[in-house]
């Protein structure tokens, strides 16, 4: 149940979701792709439970019959991976300086194709956006751009009355983001919040109490991925429960189903695709590898965990074949690579294993040098180096890296300054940065990007390797690029 502006229905748990106007959980007949029930879980700062919330109320959904998809703002890869486990879906990114702001309604329906309920979890505080641009990319500027409404999580472990004033000012701050209610998390005594929803005027939708078992254990850029804790589904899973009895899941629907039909046009990969190249037609379930799909090989397992999914539904769409690979784990690189792509993750947390996994390094490097078209990014160009921490890597790359103890943190623009595997000279991306190494030298006499007027990475004919992170979906150009380039190879 909801507890009402001025009640002291603390701790009264919320009943599970049991249907759904118009059709049960699940059902995908509604009257149009844009009418798609959704609802932002925002925080006033960071710190304030967002994540553990957010994806225990996805997996609350779930358990109740409900097909949900899980969205993040921003371009953050650790909480998509915890809300694919909650909802059995891909997590997915909804970034505008990553992608444009146009483009951001569009993949939200395009992650939500066959869902009954979208949760979006915000990033930072609600009005943080980048420095200078008045909430540019900003939880609340993707609620605007997705006519989204918005359940405030508030740590009220030190606070009781200054809720209510907090809560007023984040609602009352911008009258185009409409603040919908709150949930109330690291909750103490049944006393100090029965205070604080009194003076709290939106409706309380739960109230959460600690539970330090269920705490997402940091990393040094946030929580630690969930392919790299064996517990992670058990977690998921109590974060649901627990969720399910202290959250009104039906209140938290009903706010979902109160949200506005969308004016705009799901997103595909296979409209992009016709775009970029004529698509080859994609093998059936269970056929044989076809032989006009070029494969390309993408790295995956515990140490290369950050890519978007949209980048692999181009590839797929555009006509390539998308292996995965595990660089700790195989010997060699898939049977017929003729492009490779090297996304994000840690790394330096396994640069042992990497380095003693010689047979797959030596591959890749072999590889990459025989003109193999290479895409890597941040994770991926510190293994194409010569070494990692003293570790030797796949020495692809002439440079050596280290960990650092500085956190490298931005959102760039980025120029290419002259034509390569993937760019084209004076062309402009946006971008992000999340790293806490350095490499020596930082660029090669070809480099990926000029970033802030500093050239970064390493470029060539067949090889694009930098620290910047880049989605394919607000920059179709590059996978069109490296398409074609596969395509020649193969």
């Amino acid at each position: 149940m909801v507890t009402s502006p001025g009640g002291s229905d603390a701790d009264s748990p919320g009943g599970p979701a049991t249907g759904s106007p118009g059709g049960s959980p699940g059902s995908t007949d509604r009257p149009a792709a844009s009418a798609l029930p959704r609802l932002m879980v925002a925080a006033p700062m960071t710190g304030q439970g967002k994540t553990t919330v957010a994806t225990g109320l996805m997996a609350a959904l779930r358990a109740a019959g409900h097909v949900v998809s899980g969205h993040k703002v921003g371009p953050d890869y650790i909480d998509p991976g915890y809300h694919a486990l909650a909802t059995g879906r891909p997590g997915r990114n909804l970034d505008p300086h990553l992608v444009g702001e146009d483009r951001v309604a569009p993949l939200l329906l395009h992650g939500a194709r066959g869902a009954d309920v979208a949760v979006v979890e915000g990033v930072m505080g609600l009005h943080d956006g980048r420095l200078g641009t008045d909430g540019f990319a900003s939880s609340a500027h993707v609620a605007t751009l997705t006519r989204t409404p918005v359940v405030l999580v508030v740590d009220v472990s030190r606070m009781s009355r200054s809720v209510g004033a907090l809560v007023a000012g984040m609602a009352d701050y911008d009258p185009a983001v409409e603040v919908a209610g709150v949930i109330l998390n690291q909750a103490g005594s049944a006393r100090n919040v029965a205070e604080i929803i009194r003076s709290v005027r939106l409706p309380v939708f739960g109230v959460v109490h600690r539970d330090e078992a269920l705490a997402t254990p940091s990393r040094h850029l946030g929580l630690v991925p969930a392919a790299e804790r064996a517990e992670s589904a058990q977690v998921v899973e109590r974060l649901g429960e627990h969720i399910a009895r202290q959250v009104d899941l039906d209140a938290l629907l009903g706010v979902a189903r109160s949200a506005p039909d969308l004016d705009a046009v799901p997103w595909t990969p296979q409209r992009e695709a016709a775009r970029m190249t004529a698509p080859v037609s994609a093998s059936a379930p269970g056929r044989a590898r076809d032989v006009r799909r070029p494969v390309v090989a993408m790295a995956g397992g515990r140490a290369f965990t950050f890519r978007y999914t949209e980048t692999e539904e181009l590839l797929t769409a555009a006509g390539c074949e998308v292996v995965g690979f595990d660089p700790l784990t195989d010997t060699e690189l898939p049977a017929g690579t003729a492009g490779i792509y090297l996304g994000g993750g840690f790394p330096e947390v396994y640069a042992k294993r990497l380095a003693a996994n010689r047979s797959l390094a030596k591959d890749l490097g072999d590889a990459v040098r025989d003109g193999v078209p290479t895409v890597a990014e941040c994770a991926g160009l510190l293994y194409l180096a010569e070494s990692l921490d003293d570790a030797p890597m796949a020495g692809a790359v002439p440079a050596h890296a280290r960990m650092s103890e500085r956190l490298t943190l931005r959102y760039p623009e980025a120029v290419s300054p002259g034509d390569t595997l993937v760019t084209r000279a004076g062309e402009k991306v946006t971008g992000h940065e999340f790293h806490r190494t350095r490499l020596s030298p930082g660029a090669g006499d070809h480099p990926a990007w000029e970033v802030d007027g500093t050239p970064e990475g390493f470029a060539s004919p067949t090889l694009h390797a930098s620290y910047l992170h880049v989605h394919w979906a607000g920059h179709p150009r590059i996978a069109a690029r490296f398409v074609a380039a596969v395509r020649a190879r193969a």
